[in-house]
């Protein structure tokens, strides 16, 4: 049995992130795999990594629930909007305050850090305004390259599969339903 971890990265409640990570819940719930799903809003924690990696900040229990979550899970879905290039900053420091030595990697004097979540799979689900061809061609997938080697490459997931849904602003109602169904059906996949 997989063990999935779904994590909705989007700050608003009723967003399309939010249909998107449910799609995928149902989806693998078709399987009895064991699903769980994080929606970052929803926590109670600082996102501000108040003192970088110098000194570890106090872990709020919202926090070490989601760290045991993560290291618990054998396939984690990502599910947030691409802003400025980038992740919203509330995913971002849910990241910093996750993401930790001695949790996703540990520092090795003069060698490139050890990955300690090796052996888990990844899913991005990213929804966008700007075409997935300028976003490759023009600003060279800035997002996906900090996010799938920067944070998820860097603890040792993978592989990190990409599902890229644009552009959303005026999409027809038809075709963002066209995309609920292929999560779902990813979802009923594992993959």
């Amino acid at each position: 049995m997989k063990n999935i971890l779904i994590i909705n990265g989007h700050p608003v409640q009723d967003s399309y992130s939010a249909a998107l990570a449910k799609a995928y819940h149902e989806g693998a719930r078709t399987n009895s795999d064991q699903v769980t799903t994080i929606t970052v809003r929803e926590l109670d924690f600082n996102p501000n990594l108040e003192h970088g990696y110098k000194k570890r900040m106090e872990m709020e229990p919202d926090i070490k629930s989601s760290i045991e979550k993560i290291q618990q899970a054998d396939h984690i879905v990502w599910v947030f909007p691409v802003w400025w290039a980038g992740v919203p900053a509330l995913l971002k420091g849910f990241i910093d305050r996750t993401f930790l030595p001695d949790v996703a990697f540990k520092s090795r004097d003069g060698k490139l850090p050890q990955k300690l979540l090796k052996g888990k799979t990844a899913r991005i689900i990213v929804t966008s305004d700007t075409p997935r061809w300028y976003d490759y061609l023009i600003m060279g997938s800035p997002t996906l390259n900090q996010f799938k080697k920067g944070v998820l490459g860097f603890s040792g997931i993978s592989p990190v599969q990409v599902s890229y849904i644009s552009p959303i602003k005026n999409a027809p109602e038809k075709s963002l339903n066209k995309w609920v169904n292929k999560i779902t059906e990813l979802g009923r996949k594992g993959a």
